[in-house]
């Protein structure tokens, strides 16, 4: 028997037609990152932290299986596409539920092979940190403020909490609720910096390049060769570890970093034509060494990587959601 296709269908299947968006699947972001961090730490500087931020982020996707977030009303969607801002800007819809995600996180990795000694005091003073101090220092990782050395300590397990409450959000809404943003280099669902670009295989999306929020794991669509953080489409170059260092045995053309001459920003460009097992916030952290290379010219990074916070990042426009005229 013969189906009959339906407008939505026939969308689907036009491949003259990019995907826009790439909406979350929570439990497959979290397992497929969490595998490519424990692949990466093989023969890595920084091999030992990667081992440990693939069990913490397994716990991630055990405590998605039973997050449930509220989808946003018709209302908020209609405001937020009328005034070409993120749909539910992060700092200000912190679900109440991310504490005791973090709490099972916290209990997941304390005992975690390969914890950096350093940590453990950290795990245990977020562990006995009043619900409203939590609040705080949430809104303060998420808005990048970060002065002191115990919320650099305490970021990565805040952030790790937080994805998995807004990577559920995000995974409940439609392609057609997402507002087009402006500007158009920050995540349209909440309004985060993209922690780096994707070009991704297969499908819809074959060929295509993709920003990735480090937060909640939205992808949205935007063309190759235009920079990232201010849209020049001028003075665009790559940089990789054989550009930067010839000769370098850890080449790894996968992993580029996308500069632009007219703000003097990079962001790394993630290859999957290259590698088709590459993950945008994984790769980031696994090329470390690109970002030291990287800190020897004049370019800034332009956003930082939500599981290794970095105080030396370009601060950029103001991204701040703009509020209805």
């Amino acid at each position: 028997m013969q189906r009959i296709l339906q407008p939505g269908d026939i969308e689907a299947l036009d491949r003259t037609s990019p995907q826009r968006v790439r909406l979350p699947q929570p439990a497959s972001v979290f397992a497929d990152r969490a595998a490519r961090l424990a692949q990466k730490a093989q023969d890595n500087p920084i091999g030992d932290y990667l081992l440990f931020l693939s069990h913490l982020v397994r716990a991630q996707q055990h405590a998605a299986g039973a997050v449930q977030t509220a989808a946003p009303d018709e209302e908020a969607i209609a405001q937020a596409q009328q005034h070409s801002m993120p749909l539910l800007p992060a700092a200000s819809h912190v679900d109440p539920a991310w504490q005791g995600v973090l709490d099972q996180l916290l209990d997941a990795v304390r005992d975690a092979p390969g914890l950096p000694e350093q940590l453990a005091p950290t795990i245990e003073r977020l562990r006995a940190l009043p619900a409203p101090e939590r609040d705080t220092l949430a809104r303060r990782v998420l808005v990048g403020l970060l002065a002191e050395s115990d919320d650099l300590a305490a970021a990565p397990f805040v952030m790790a909490a937080l994805q998995v409450m807004f990577a559920d959000r995000a995974s409940r809404l439609r392609e057609a609720d997402i507002p087009y943003t402006d500007p158009a280099t920050i995540c349209p669902v909440c309004g985060t910096a993209p922690v780096a670009s994707v070009l991704r295989i297969g499908g819809q999306s074959a060929g295509l390049r993709y920003l990735h929020c480090g937060t909640c794991a939205t992808e949205w669509h935007m063309v190759r060769v235009k920079c990232s953080h201010c849209e020049s489409t001028r003075g665009i170059q790559y940089q990789g570890l054989e550009q930067l260092q010839p000769g370098s045995a850890q080449a790894d053309q996968s992993v580029l970093a996308e500069t632009c001459e007219a703000c003097h920003t990079y962001r790394k460009l993630v290859n999957q034509e290259k590698d088709p097992l590459a993950e945008p916030l994984a790769d980031d952290l696994a090329t470390l060494l690109l970002d030291l290379l990287m800190g020897e010219t004049d370019f800034a990074r332009a956003s930082m990587n939500p599981l290794l916070p970095m105080s030396d990042v370009d601060p950029g426009p103001d991204t701040s959601a703009p509020g209805p005229a």
